[in-house]
């Protein structure tokens, strides 16, 4: 993709417009920011919300970054002055194409410049309102919109039908396989970090306290589970939020609560993944979970439930059960118990490799720049 430039041409530039940093958005604006390494364009970075940070700055993997500096309270609304932002931005390079991300930004750029723009949406209906399919369906011929997963492009070619299918695709989010399994604690040293017994067999969840994420069905299926389960074993929810007592209570019902570990918010938490035997996502609708793909570059086996993005990022590495289902939780939590043992290296070599055919950097870059959208464009 390396292409030398005329004489005296400009320095073309790809814009990236993200809504912030907070979460796993920053790792988002390195991933795409990625997609341009070893080309000839440089990639600027806007954050509409969120101070200036050194940290965020470095993490970007951009040529530049600039904070816009906005609360939320202040992007309600028109956002005229973000509009005329990023007119002046855009007037200071050669910029080819506008990667936004989120609804905001993408409205922001719409207005605000004349360029392309690719849109990425990483959650469900971001276009059930009629009043943004009325705005999409205006700019239609200069916006394309990608997905996070196959689950989430669904969700928005069922609100635009009048789209044709190579304007909304899906590009899945990824990781720096190298750099987080670089940061990943060996098992004892995640155990003790997490005050987990070194010989327990441990089931780890990772995520808010909250009814999208179905941490009830994971504790019934634990307790049915945990009869035929080694002994010790123990259930790891790391994470916080409004159902807390609700859970607790639960584990209480059901005779397990000394088997159920809340550890609340662990800070730099995927490092300690090394310390569970087995990853259980039970999520209601997960547009993508990037913490199965955290775990399973950890080498974790994991078990999600059938619907959203997790199914798709786990595939035949994962076993996967009914939404709602405790039985069928128990079901793959048994048998990861047994197999395991037996079968952990060849688990552990199908995780990686499909976490690199498909969830790696370059795998990303080559589906990127094959994409009609971007093929159309004529970038490289």
């Amino acid at each position: 993709m390396t292409t030398s430039e005329a004489p005296g041409a400009a320095q073309p530039w790809i814009l990236q417009f993200c809504h912030g940093y907070d979460g796993p958005f920053l790792d988002c604006a390195r991933q795409y920011a990625a997609l341009f390494a070893d080309t000839r364009y440089k990639v600027c970075t806007v954050y509409l919300t969120g101070k200036p940070s050194a940290e965020v700055e470095q993490g970007s993997a951009s040529d530049e970054v600039i904070f816009l500096d906005y609360s939320s309270r202040e992007v309600r609304g028109l956002k005229l002055k973000a509009i005329r932002d990023i007119k002046r931005i855009v007037a200071a390079h050669d910029f080819k194409l506008c990667i936004a991300h989120r609804f905001k930004p993408i409205y922001i750029a719409l207005l605000g410049s004349s360029l392309p723009v690719i849109g990425v949406h990483h959650a469900f209906g971001d276009y059930q309102r009629l009043s943004r399919r009325l705005f999409a369906n205006a700019f239609k011929k200069r916006l394309a919109l990608l997905g996070v997963s196959d689950a989430v492009r669904d969700d928005m070619r069922t609100c635009l039908p009048s789209w044709p299918a190579e304007r909304i695709q899906t590009l899945y989010n990824r990781i720096d396989i190298a750099a987080v399994q670089a940061g990943q604690v060996s098992r004892s040293a995640a155990r003790e970090h997490l005050g987990l017994p070194p010989d327990a067999w441990v089931v780890g969840n990772v995520g808010r306290l909250h009814p999208d994420k179905d941490q009830a069905t994971l504790i019934r299926g634990f307790a049915q589970a945990l009869p035929q389960l080694p002994k010790g074993s123990l259930l790891v929810i790391m994470g916080s939020g409004r159902l807390e007592a609700a859970l607790k209570t639960l584990a209480n019902e059901l005779a397990v609560a000394d088997s159920v570990r809340f550890l609340g918010q662990v800070a730099d938490g995927r490092r300690y993944f090394k310390a569970f035997d087995t990853f259980a996502l039970t999520s209601d609708h997960e547009p993508f979970g990037m913490v199965l793909l955290e775990a399973m570059a950890a080498g974790v086996p994991v078990v999600c439930s059938d619907c959203g993005g997790g199914r798709e990022v786990a595939g035949k590495s994962g076993l996967m059960f009914t939404l709602g289902s405790a039985e069928e939780l128990t079901s793959c939590l048994l048998r990861l118990s047994v197999e395991l043992p037996q079968a952990q290296p060849d688990f552990i070599s199908g995780l990686n490799e499909r976490v690199i055919a498909l969830f790696s950097d370059d795998a990303s870059r080559d589906v990127f720049w094959n994409l009609p959208m971007v093929v159309c464009l004529r970038l490289s």
